[in-house]
């Protein structure tokens, strides 16, 4: 039977834990970001000076075929490592594997930016001569397909009617973009299931179900592709599939691969019936 430790004994270990404690490393304030002045940069703002470098870079965009359009869900195809929430992974190996170059039909472009509604977006398109930041302005930008999924930032804190307000949205962004580029077919995507089963209820799926007969009517039916990202995301009870995302909202690396694994088909299926 082992005796408990007698008063004595415990303060003898607390000594000897604070006298150790005494010789471990000493970090000097200088070490700590926290000591040095520091602009404050958002993420957003790191990825719009980015995309802007890169729409200016001519010799670069005339090898794109693919230009990817979007929020945060488009923006983190960019991002391994989490850079907020360590351990977590997003799509950069799957976007290295199929669209950075590997597959020079697939050459893409991502100019999705992490927070961006449905505004903000039209604004990055909106011409610089209008006011805008002119992000497809380039004449050598001539990409083969816009890959668009964008709608679900204004489901939060939302104009109402949410799911009209969303919907709307989209639809400014989809004649956007064909104003901007008019030889550049559209691959239109659903919204993703999020965890919350009343938004998908209000806002995901009527949203979706709109926007797949609006890649089908005369406005849009001659440039537009649907694909209906949905079901591959979802589990047998219909709710989202827990295993492909890491917050409820964004995609895992698995659930990237997923995304990859409907898309590059997509894109050789209206190739090969372009032809």
């Amino acid at each position: 039977m082992t005796s408990s430790p007698t008063p004595i004994a415990r303060l003898l270990a607390a000594l000897l834990v604070a006298a150790a404690s005494l010789f471990a490393p000493i970090a000097r304030a200088a070490d700590f970001a926290s000591t040095r002045p520091a602009a404050r940069v958002e993420y957003w703002q790191q990825r719009q000076a980015a995309i802007q470098a890169q729409v200016a870079d001519a010799t670069s965009l005339r090898a794109v075929k693919l230009v990817f359009v979007g929020d945060s869900i488009t923006d983190f195809w960019l991002l391994g490592d989490d850079p907020w929430i360590p351990g977590r992974l997003h799509g950069r190996r799957v976007w290295d594997e199929s669209f950075g170059g590997a597959v020079p039909q697939n050459l893409a472009l991502n100019i999705g930016i992490s927070g961006d509604r449905t505004e903000h977006l039209l604004f990055r398109l909106l011409p610089k001569a209008q006011g805008g930041l002119g992000q497809l302005d380039a004449d050598a930008l001539a990409p083969e397909f816009f890959v668009l999924m964008v709608g679900i930032n204004n489901s939060y804190a939302a104009e109402m009617p949410v799911a009209d307000s969303v919907f709307e949205g989209v639809l400014a962004v989809m004649r956007s973009l064909h104003a901007r580029k008019p030889g550049t077919r559209l691959l239109l995507q659903s919204m993703l299931p999020t965890s919350e089963t009343t938004r998908d209820d209000a806002v995901v799926k009527p949203v979706n179900a709109r926007l797949a007969a609006l890649a089908k009517s005369p406005e849009f039916a001659g440039f537009t592709l649907w694909l209906d990202l949905y079901p591959s995301f979802v589990d047998a009870q219909g709710r989202q599939d827990a295993r492909l995302f890491v917050d409820g909202l964004h995609p895992s690396e698995a659930g990237y691969r997923v995304w990859r694994d409907r898309l590059v088909p997509a894109l050789a299926t209206a190739r090969a019936l372009a032809r």
